[in-house]
């Protein structure tokens, strides 16, 4: 299975480069993922397609202020870091340019010294480990020092910082939004949750694992990145019964899907845990846990096209796709979604 055939012409100016101004009136494009078949809709109408005794499942992880813009302390040369992962108390994997600047024992500084990294040890790929130095509390730094880590393809500024957060963002530590819950609003979900559809929240904080390209030829030979998850007992409880009584499992975006799989392929079940996942699901890895699926449009030749894709067919999906395009949805982070089911 080749990289090359998950690619797709898409228009410049179809990737969204802001939210649009009422969250839940996105398009929605309804998906038959055995057939085909599809309806255009906008998002709010994801009512009537949920059935009372639907489990939903949100991933609640909430976007940090990851990007910080520093200097080394020797020579003043201007670094830019992008927060991955907290891997021990003030230790975390960064994702650093220009890298060939940040050596071991290279010390950084942000805001003036009020936020101070030492790097301790050397990855691949631009990865650097770094000690943070400060005085008080780091995401109160944080919120002062750093910005959204809005993805490369968005040029434009984004004036209200929120609108990269779902509306139930609530643990701290992801490098980028799960994109798929940008759609809901406060008011939808309490409609949703009336109508007898449960809501359950699990935590991926995502990192570069999902949006690193795929620079391989050969898809299986493609590596993710680890990131890391978090279910409770309770949740892990709703599942399985779910599952047992036959009702559906529709999750919101491909984090809560990774999340989902990582645990039922590892256990046979879910189950009360957390740990690192490094999943790659791609067509020919069954999808054990969910019975649909909301995701918005994704890059060409990204881990994620190839995961939708498992969850119906490469032909399918592409299909689907060239319909968005045709139609004029919009691209990526802030743009339309999809009902997969």
């Amino acid at each position: 299975m080749k990289t090359d055939d998950f690619d797709f012409e898409l228009p410049e100016e179809l990737i969204a480069q802001h939210p649009i101004e009422n969250r839940d009136q996105s398009r929605m494009m309804v998906l038959n993922r055995k057939t085909g078949e599809l309806e255009h809709k906008v998002f709010s109408d994801i009512i009537d397609y949920l059935k009372p005794g639907d489990t939903l499942v949100l991933n609640d992880t909430k976007v940090i202020p990851a990007r910080l813009f520093g200097i080394k302390y020797e020579t003043n040369a201007h670094v830019e870091i992008l927060l991955l992962k907290n891997l021990e108390q003030d230790n975390w994997e960064c994702l650093v340019k220009p890298a060939k600047r940040v050596k071991i024992g290279t010390i950084l500084s942000f805001g003036d010294g009020l936020l101070k990294a030492k790097c301790t040890k050397i990855g691949e790929e631009g990865i650097r480990t770094l000690q943070f130095i400060y005085d008080g509390l780091f995401y109160e730094l944080l919120d002062k020092l750093g910005t959204m880590p809005l993805p490369p393809y968005i040029r434009e500024q984004l004036s209200d910082q929120d609108r990269y957060q779902t509306v139930y963002a609530k643990n701290i530590g992801s490098a980028a939004a799960p994109t798929a819950g940008l759609h809901f609003t406060k008011e939808l979900m309490k409609k949703i949750e009336a109508k007898g559809i449960d809501i359950c929240y699990i935590t991926l904080h995502v990192g570069l694992g999902t949006f690193r390209p795929v620079n391989v030829e050969d898809v299986t030979k493609h590596t993710m990145h680890s990131e890391y998850y978090v279910m409770t007992s309770d949740v892990a409880k709703k599942l399985n019964q779910a599952k047992q009584e036959g009702r559906r499992i529709i999750t919101v975006g491909t984090t809560s899907t990774r999340t989902l799989e990582t645990i039922i392929k590892k256990y046979g079940e879910f189950k009360g845990c957390s740990g690192w996942t490094n999943i790659f699901i791609y067509p020919g890895i069954k999808l054990e846990a969910i019975d649909g699926l909301i995701t918005n449009f994704h890059l060409p030749k990204s881990t994620l096209i190839m995961l939708v894709s498992a969850f119906s067919s490469k032909e399918i999906i592409l299909n689907a796709y060239k319909e968005a395009v045709n139609n004029k949805y919009r691209f990526f982070s802030f743009g339309d979604c999809m009902f997969i089911s």
